[in-house]
């Protein structure tokens, strides 16, 4: 029991010394100072401004970057229609080989085979498309290519300097 006592005797010494110590800090304060609060203010402006920026710049690289995958799929099926194009040439040209392989061969015999140089002549034209489509989609390649660089320097070119 006199464990209990002095437990309470102690208690009541703590609080006498904290109601002592409110006494002497005295009246409390109504709240933060006003320049304090100005300051809280300016800084949630500021976090806010830079948050909107973030978003418009986030935004902004989206769209760039949505650009450049367009930019680089149209770029790609450029590249699959030019290796399309060049397939064929090959193929052209290995029949132009065979046709005129046969038309030699046919000579040397003495033997004029008019079959064989219809068949060399198809082979020829058929060459000469697909060099042609080739040279189409190269050329499509490259203004593709050259396209953005021009608009660049175009661009570039069209802003107004400072006068000096």
């Amino acid at each position: 029991m006199s464990d209990i006592e002095e437990l309470q005797r102690r208690i009541t010494a703590a609080m006498d010394q904290v109601a002592f110590g409110l006494d002497k800090m005295g009246p409390a304060t109504a709240g933060p100072d006003p320049e304090t609060l100005q300051q809280l203010e300016d800084e949630r402006t500021a976090n806010a401004q830079l948050q909107e920026r973030v978003r418009s710049l986030r935004s902004k690289s989206d769209a760039e970057l949505a650009a450049l995958r367009a930019q680089v799929d149209e770029g790609d099926a450029r590249m699959a229609q030019l290796d399309i194009e060049l397939q064929r040439v090959r193929r052209a040209n290995a029949q132009l080989s065979d046709a005129c392989a046969a038309l030699r061969d046919a000579n040397s015999e003495g033997v004029g085979e008019p079959h064989l140089i219809n068949k060399a002549m198809l082979a020829e034209l058929e060459a000469l498309r697909a060099a042609r489509a080739a040279d189409v989609a190269e050329a499509s390649v490259i203004l593709a290519s050259l396209q953005p660089l021009v608009e660049a320097a175009q661009t570039k070119s069209d802003t107004p300097e400072g006068d000096a």
